[in-house]
């Protein structure tokens, strides 16, 4: 029996650089920084980082959810319940037409909500055990964004959450990829969401010095593989694709953005929070994207990497794209950007955001730019795509790349579609 192809159909994106497909992807066409100084954190409670790509009053989760359900959960989940309800929009999807136990859900988080396990936590020295919140479990739990979107789609069937660091929401689009392509599912909402810009985050992450101080000038604070890198931004949001099994996408016109055709996932076994220095983990996962998908290494055009805008990350990620796709990457034939320079870091959420670049870059042929490269590291020799995203591209196959603390790697495959 041959594996059922699979389609992203509906892309749904919550971002400092664009709520919706139409303002997120103009974003990031014209190289727009969501990174501003973070306005959530009192002044008292910033660490050393000052910045972040926060997304302000924009946001306005009442459009999306009642208040009974805004009341009950946190800012992480409703970014996941906006993301999914844009993503069904976008998809053009009538799920009432499909059996509740074909549609399915895999969306992940990092961190999940510790804004409310900061808010609960105060209400407990200050209040009393008695004052906090009965929804104080439910809202913090990494599984509840997943949880939460199933209900309200009402989707029965297969119901999971990745947490797998800023690899979390690459693994989710692949095993919804699996799930769709080996018939358990023929739709599925796939994704990540994120709101880890609160004070003990931030100073989590700037205590282990991987955070760019660049206050003064937050716009150019992310630079990817840039000489005068000094850490990455934080960020926070969420991202939903609707995949699709393409026969049941094709039944309905929908219209399709692109395909999945490979997917790899490694372990580094090397340390807690560094990548392997000569990025042999990274490598692996993008060698079995491209195997699974029966592609070789100079057919593909573009990757979206995983670009943190960190010293050692940056470089180790150059050398796993040399190693993999040789010739093809040195000649500087191969495009790679980072959309990080402009997003910042999404943590669980990065790669369902990137993949949704990704998919669009395919869809419209235009290929991100790195913004704020402006001092390329001589470690860092390919060809970035500096400062201005390049239009007209005869764009086949794109990978999206995902790397995170504990040495979890993920890499998505993705063909313009082609019936």
């Amino acid at each position: 029996m041959s594996k059922r192809r699979v389609v992203a159909t509906g892309i749904g994106c919550v971002s400092s650089v664009g709520i919706g497909k139409e303002q997120f992807w103009d974003g990031i066409v014209n190289g727009r920084s969501g990174v501003r100084r973070v306005t959530c954190i009192p002044e008292n409670m910033q660490s050393a980082c000052k910045i972040a790509a926060e997304i302000r009053d924009e946001f306005e989760p009442a459009k999306y959810m009642d208040f009974k359900t805004i009341k009950r959960s946190d800012r992480f989940i409703h970014f996941a319940i906006a993301a999914a309800k844009l993503a069904v929009e976008d998809a053009a999807i009538d799920l009432s037409k499909d059996e509740p136990e074909r549609v399915g859900v895999v969306i992940g988080s990092a961190a999940g909500g510790f804004g409310s396990i900061e808010q609960q936590f105060r209400v407990l020295n200050e209040r009393g055990p008695d004052r906090c919140s009965p929804f104080t479990v439910p809202m913090i739990i990494v599984n509840m964004a997943a949880g939460w979107v199933s209900m309200l789609f009402n989707a029965r069937g297969p119901n999971l959450c990745q947490v797998t660091a800023c690899a979390t929401s690459t693994h989710s689009i692949g095993d919804a990829f699996g799930l769709i392509q080996r018939g358990d599912a023929d739709v599925m909402f796939a994704g990540g969401s994120e709101a880890p810009i609160v004070a003990l985050v931030m100073a989590g992450f700037a205590s282990a010095r991987t955070l760019s101080t660049r206050n003064d000038d937050p716009e150019r604070g992310s630079r990817p593989f840039d000489k005068d890198r000094d850490g990455f931004v934080m960020g926070e949001g969420g991202a939903v694709l609707i995949l699709e099994e393409l026969e049941h996408a094709k039944a309905r016109g929908a219209n399709i953005y692109a395909e999945i055709v490979g997917y790899g996932l490694t372990g580094d076994a090397y340390d807690i929070v560094a990548p392997c220095a000569d990025g042999d983990g990274a490598g692996r996962a993008m060698a079995q994207a491209l195997k699974q998908g029966g592609v070789k290494p100079d057919e593909v055009d573009y990757i979206n990497a995983h670009g943190t805008s960190t010293p050692v990350g940056d470089v180790a990620e150059t050398k796993a794209i040399k190693k993999v796709f040789g010739e093809h990457a040195t000649s500087k034939k191969l495009m790679v950007s980072s959309s990080k320079s402009m997003t910042g870091h999404l943590l669980g959420a990065a790669g369902a955001i990137e993949a949704a670049v990704t998919v669009m870059a395919l869809k419209h042929g235009i290929v991100p730019a790195t913004i704020n490269l402006e001092n390329q590291d001589p470690a860092c020799d390919l060809n970035y795509v500096p400062k201005k995203a390049l239009h007209n591209q005869n764009l086949r196959y794109a990978m999206s790349n995902s790397f995170g603390f504990g040495g979890h790697n993920g890499s998505l495959l993705f063909k313009k579609y082609e019936d």
